[in-house]
């Protein structure tokens, strides 16, 4: 049995843990609220942005457009959002966990990734998976400069036949304490079916200029939609692990302050026990 001193020494060590993940919650909490309002400004510009999209081509026949071209797939590029820090419960392992089973589903050698987050990196450059970039350096802030460079990076791909289809895996936030895995198609961007045109569109100077303007804002902002609902759902698994482990430190003091004073009791009473064992052998 660990003597009294040891398990005071304890008691201070899972109390100064506890310190910790309590302010670790505090942050992520602080950090959660501003990344949902990011998030809840972004969906609606995102969903306007497609339909905008959806519209003008359904309206403008005969367009064609490199991102909108549909060829045989031979060579996916999968980008897998995860985060750049761990304490975050089981959402980078989620994230991994999903990407793994897609690669041993698909065709060998018939997948290549693009990870953001060191926690992905970490994973996948220790196993035989090509890896087309890595950004690991974002730390849950969303670079608009970035952004705005990996879409053009991507597409840029696409464009020259280096891959013919693009996935994203990210998670979507649903609310603090919950997200759903979202793996998606993005290029090439699928063409509208059955959209009713209300609108009789005049285009100038014409479709396509129209067109080679939106279509990378589109790719942008679904980009930068995924990192947006990622970073949220990052700090969502992150308040709710460390609110966890603030709970069980809790426990643990508790049990450790119970076996200090069972120790204690148990020491006195030995002590009583030698004084009237002592005072006896007098008599």
């Amino acid at each position: 049995m660990p003597s009294l001193r040891d398990i005071k020494r304890r008691i201070k060590s899972v109390q100064n843990t506890q310190q910790i993940t309590k302010a670790m919650e505090m942050v992520s909490a602080a950090k959660l609220r501003k990344a949902q309002l990011r998030v809840e400004a972004a969906r609606p510009y995102g969903l306007k942005m497609q339909q905008m999209l959806e519209s003008l081509a359904a309206a403008a026949a005969g367009l064609r457009h490199p991102l909108f071209e549909e060829r045989e797939v031979k060579t996916t590029l999968l980008v897998v959002f995860t985060s750049d820090r761990g304490l975050a419960g089981s959402y980078n392992s989620n994230i991994i966990r999903t990407a793994q089973r897609y690669l041993n589903q698909a065709a060998p050698g018939s997948v290549r990734l693009g990870i953001i987050g060191k926690k992905a990196n970490e994973y996948f450059k220790r196993r035989p998976y090509p890896i087309e970039f890595a950004i690991t350096d974002l730390g849950g802030n969303v670079d608009l400069v970035r952004t705005r460079q990996l879409a053009f990076d991507i597409t840029g791909k696409f464009q020259d036949g280096h891959v013919d289809e693009v996935r994203l895996l990210y998670t979507r936030f649903v609310s603090m304490v919950s997200y759903k895995i979202t793996l998606e198609r993005f290029l090439p961007i699928e063409k509208p079916s059955g959209v009713a045109v209300d609108t009789d569109y005049i285009f100038e100077p014409d479709a396509d200029h129209i067109f080679s303007s939106l279509v990378p804002r589109y790719c942008v902002t679904k980009i930068l939609q995924a990192m947006l609902e990622s970073f949220a759902s990052e700090q969502g698994s992150r308040m709710i692990a460390m609110g966890n482990a603030t709970r069980n430190t809790k426990e643990i003091i508790d049990n450790l302050t119970l076996v200090r004073n069972k120790a204690r009791q148990a020491t006195i009473t030995k002590e009583l026990l030698d004084i009237v064992g002592g005072a006896e052998a007098l008599k």
